[in-house]
């Protein structure tokens, strides 16, 4: 019985250290303080945003004028030269015919007042840049033949290739900015479209024109940015306030509920400018605060501390 109650009394004391142990330890848990993180916060806002997409388009010239001989005859006097700049009614050419080259001033020595030349003076018909002579000093040519070739500098266009994915976006770009690689912006308007698809790029032609103020060379490669979407109010978000998984197929935002606990709320995003990032759901108020730096990592309920 003595041996009995002896064991009895051990287990007794053994049970009591352990729950004096396991108390001891819960306490500390409890006394242990949750860790704080310091926050700054932002505010939701509503602000004009729109997604752009960037394409390239290569300046052309649509018409080309052919300067040509009226008369039959040589070339004696030649005023052009290739990439030359001229106005409408510039002196190009001076043609003569065969008969006056061959008897020279003779008829207007037996009669002055006939004024025989057989001269014959080839203007330009438009401003434009010349892009080819064809004849020189001394050549013979006859009447119609072409002489040198103009482009119309009235006719400067740029050619943009559109992804025919895209081609629904062009009905809100009719007016567009064209970007030159020396900095110029140059206000354009699409005015047509060409009625067929490159087979392998998938891409589909469109006419932009431009004002003819500045002179560009053709071939010229230029940028042109259309607008894929665009919201005049839409409610924003700094960058940095909108968190995503991995995937980025999951977005949210951590919003304080009290002036030291944030929680996770889950938004939809939609459009992304370089700073800012469109929240379509949900709507918050103008003075919900949202957390825009120290919010990676911290978890649902989380506490912490707004600083200025």
């Amino acid at each position: 019985m003595q041996k009995y109650l002896k064991l009895t009394l051990g287990a007794m004391t053994i049970i009591s250290c352990l729950l004096a142990c396991s108390n001891a330890d819960s306490t500390a848990v409890e006394e242990t303080p949750s860790p704080v993180t310091p926050v700054q916060i932002t505010y939701p806002k509503d602000s004009s945003l729109a997604e752009y997409v960037e394409l390239s388009a290569v300046s052309a010239y649509l018409e080309k004028s052919f300067v040509k001989a009226s008369i039959n005859g040589y070339v004696e006097r030649v005023n052009a030269k290739t990439g030359q700049q001229v106005a409408s009614g510039t002196l190009l050419f001076t043609l003569i015919t065969k008969e006056a080259r061959a008897i020279g001033n003779t008829v207007n020595k037996l009669d002055p007042g006939f004024k025989f030349s057989g001269v014959s003076n080839i203007r330009s018909g438009q401003a434009g840049t010349i892009l080819e002579v064809n004849h020189q000093n001394g050549d013979y040519v006859q009447d119609g033949e072409a002489l040198a070739t103009i482009s119309n500098r009235n006719s400067l266009i740029f050619l943009l290739d559109l992804p025919y994915e895209l081609n629904q976006i062009i009905a809100r770009n009719k007016a567009l900015e064209v970007l030159l690689p020396d900095g110029t912006r140059l206000p354009g308007s699409v005015s047509g479209t060409m009625p067929s698809v490159d087979s392998l790029a998938q891409t589909q032609r469109y006419i932009i024109k431009t004002p003819t103020g500045k002179d560009i060379p053709s071939g010229l490669i230029a940028k042109v940015r259309l607008t894929k979407l665009s919201h005049a109010e839409a409610q924003v978000l700094p960058k940095s306030a909108v968190l995503s998984n991995e995937t980025e197929d999951e977005f949210w935002v951590m919003k304080m509920i009290n002036d030291s606990t944030a929680i996770k709320v889950n938004v939809k995003k939609g459009i992304e400018s370089n700073s800012l990032i469109e929240v379509l759901e949900p709507k918050f108020s103008k003075t919900d605060r949202i957390i825009r730096t120290g919010n990676y990592g911290i978890a649902d309920t989380a506490r912490v501390k707004i600083q200025k």
